[in-house]
C-alpha cells in the first residue's frame, strides 16, 4: 500500500478513537497530543506524515548566537523543506505568540503539504478558514513570533507534553484529538483499527436489536 492509499484509507474509514484504542492494545499508550489541540475549522480531518520543528522563546535584541540576528530562526528554511502529504508540526515555545499564520498556510498549500499541527496559537485565522488549509492548535493569538521565539531545528526528534513526536512519523486528527502514530507500529495498529471499526458496527447493530451491553462485551470483545 503507498502512502496515498494508506492515507486515503484512514480519512475515510477511521477516527481517532478507534486508532489510538489499536494504539492502546499494543502497548503505545501516550500518543495523544493534549486535548486543547484542536481543528480551526470544525469537523476537519487531517492524516499525513510529520515534519517536526522545534521552537523556542528567544527575544529579539538579547541573543549572541547565531541565529541572533535571524528574525524567526530558521523557520523560513523549515517552511520550504515541506513535501507533499507532510504535516508541519512544531513545538517547543511558550504560549507567548502564534506559531502558525496566514502566509505560512499559503506557503504550504503550494508545496501540497497535508497541513499543520501546533502545541500553540495560530493567527491570521479568517484567511487560513478562505484557503481551506488543514490547521490544529491550542487556539487564536495575534501577538507575532518575529520578535518573541525562533526556530531552532527541523526535521528532529520533539517533545509535545511527553508525547515523542519523529520526522515520518503518522498523525491522524479530527475532532477528538491529534493521534501520533509511530512508524514501526502503523500498519499493524491500522489494520487492527480496521477490524475493530468493523467489529463495532456489528455490536451497535445487536444493541440495537435488544442485546445488553453486558452481553455484547462477552461477546464481541469491544464497546
Amino acid at each position: 500500500m503507498t502512502d496515498k492509499e494508506l492515507f486515503a484509507l484512514v480519512k475515510d474509514k477511521l477516527f481517532t478513537a478507534v486508532l489510538g484504542d489499536a494504539l492502546d492494545a499494543l502497548g503505545y499508550r501516550k500518543q495523544f497530543l493534549p486535548q486543547p489541540i484542536k481543528p480551526l475549522v470544525a469537523g476537519t480531518k487531517l492524516v499525513g506524515r510529520a515534519m517536526t520543528v522545534l521552537e523556542a522563546d528567544y527575544a529579539e535584541g538579547e541573543g549572541k548566537g547565531p541565529l541572533a540576528d535571524h528574525p524567526f530562526g530558521i523557520m523560513f528554511e523549515a517552511l520550504d523543506s515541506l513535501q507533499e502529504d507532510e504535516i508541519y508540526i512544531a513545538s517547543g515555545s511558550s504560549f507567548s505568540f502564534a506559531l502558525w499564520g496566514g502566509l505560512m498556510s499559503t506557503r504550504a498549500q503550494h508545496l501540497k503539504s497535508a497541513g499543520a499541527v501546533l502545541d500553540g496559537y495560530v493567527r491570521d485565522t479568517d484567511e487560513i478558514r478562505q484557503l481551506e488549509f488543514p490547521v490544529f492548535s491550542r487556539g487564536s493569538f495575534a501577538q507575532d513570533q518575529g520578535v518573541r521565539g525562533k526556530v531552532i531545528d527541523y526535521r528532529v526528534p520533539i517533545d509535545v507534553e511527553g508525547v515523542r513526536v519523529s520526522s515520518g512519523d503518522l498523525i491522524f486528527a479530527d475532532d477528538e484529538g491529534v493521534l501520533i502514530v509511530p512508524q514501526e507500529a502503523e500498519r499493524e495498529a491500522v489494520q487492527n483499527a480496521l477490524e475493530k471499526a468493523s467489529t463495532e458496527n456489528q455490536v451497535a447493530k445487536a444493541i440495537r436489536a435488544g442485546m445488553s451491553s453486558q452481553e455484547a462485551f462477552a461477546t464481541f470483545g469491544v464497546m
